[in-house]
């Protein structure tokens, strides 16, 4: 039975969404280092799919969707004439498509295209932004958001990130073992970035994008083998395990937003928890902690605690001191501030978010309205927070976020 409209999209857009980093990087050898021939060809593949499932969804969909891909980018580079006739990969026969057309790349083939989009002859951000639509499947709009920018900046930003692979010839490949350690702060924070945007996803109805915080650990975790010395590696694999851990208590049953203090902790995954403690002791071993074992640690402290009463908001404040001689960021400061107030210390912990929000840096950021909003709220200033929690209305992405900040806003 054909599939409906409706369940086509969805099948599809799953389909892109866990499955469209494999499907690029499959097409980079033979894109030549042209990343954007290969996006190309891959949105072709999904538009073709729109069109030929509508009778019968085939029995490997990601393999045909991949055989498709290539060979539209096989169609553009004959008509670019970038390779010579006669010397062209044949056309594969989609009806000869099988299981092995998906499983043809080696195990870590999304981390040879992670590597290639954090080169460091390409800007930060530019490293970021690439990897969160290539890997994570993240439309422009998305990445936009996450940076705090315009989308059409974040487009002109990305399609010359995507110019300079092409034409430097940034190679597809995982670097050799003494070029990987100067490589690896920019492919931690693009993995953190990609594990943000699915533990809180930007826009959307759902709060969680569980297929981008599992792609993030599975890198982390590939990472961690290539590099089994390296503390922050498993700094950020205890960060991001301790934070998954959450996933089942972050929101009630009809859907609701629960913050940390109203999470049944006994829902937190006792494996992840697990795994956090086991990768944070190898971290602390292997040298002074860094910005993830640090927020590793911080996260340790949430766990420790049985219930939200028995955190010791005085160690997590003292570990957030530390955070900031190693990486002081207006978020940082934004977090401690949060710690100081449960500490006790409400008034001096709103001078500091307003303090933040006069800089202007974090204009655009929720959570920073939502703190000073109920920072205010408990200073029995009213009129404020309710300004604040309507500031913090106006930059919702989700439908969980905008329900969360009504129920605050209409509170008595």
């Amino acid at each position: 039975m054909p599939p409906s409209g409706g369940s086509l999209n969805d099948l599809l857009a799953e389909i892109h969404r866990e499955q469209v980093g494999l499907l690029l990087a499959s097409l980079m050898p033979v894109a030549r280092n042209d990343l954007a021939a290969a996006e190309d060809a891959v949105q072709l593949a999904f538009t073709a799919a729109l069109e030929h499932w509508r009778v019968e969804v085939p029995r490997n969909p990601v393999a045909w969707l991949r055989v498709t891909a290539r060979n539209r980018l096989l169609d553009h580079m004959r008509h670019q004439v970038r390779i010579r006739p006669g010397q062209e990969s044949p056309e594969v026969p989609l009806e000869e498509c099988h299981d092995e057309a998906v499983d043809s790349g080696i195990p870590d083939e999304r981390l040879r295209l992670l590597f290639t989009c954090c080169h460091l002859s390409l800007k930060a951000e530019a490293q970021i932004a690439l990897t969160l639509t290539t890997l994570g499947g993240l439309r422009t709009d998305e990445v936009a958001r996450a940076f705090l920018v315009e989308e059409r900046a974040m487009a002109q930003r990305l399609t010359r990130a995507k110019r300079k692979i092409r034409d430097a010839g940034i190679p597809f490949r995982v670097p050799s073992s003494d070029d990987l350690p100067e490589r690896l702060p920019g492919v931690l924070a693009t993995l953190y970035l990609i594990f943000n945007e699915g533990y809180s996803a930007s826009s959307g109805a759902s709060l969680q994008r569980q297929d981008l915080c599992r792609d993030a650990r599975r890198l982390a975790c590939t990472l961690s083998e290539l590099l089994p010395d390296q503390a922050e590696v498993r700094g950020i694999r205890a960060l991001m395990a301790f934070q998954d851990s959450r996933r089942a208590a972050r929101c009630s049953s009809d859907g609701k937003f629960l913050t940390l203090a109203e999470q049944d902790r006994s829902l937190w995954d006792q494996e992840d928890l697990q795994e956090g403690r086991l990768q944070l002791e190898f971290a602390s071993r292997l040298g002074p902690p860094g910005t993830y074992t640090l927020q590793a640690a911080l996260a340790a402290e949430h766990a420790r605690a049985e219930t939200a009463d028995a955190t010791s908001w005085e160690r997590i404040v003292r570990i957030y001191d530390l955070l900031l001689q190693v990486q002081d960021s207006p978020v940082i400061r934004l977090n401690r501030a949060v710690a100081v107030a449960e500490s006790g210390e409400v008034e001096e912990a709103l001078k500091t978010v307003e303090t933040l929000r006069l800089a202007g840096s974090l204009e655009d950021y929720l959570w920073l309205h939502s703190t000073q909003a109920e920072l205010l709220s408990r200073m029995e200033r009213h009129e404020e927070a309710q300004e604040a929690w309507r500031r913090a209305l106006s930059l919702a992405g989700t439908d969980t976020e905008r329900d969360f900040l009504i129920e605050r806003l209409n509170r008595p």
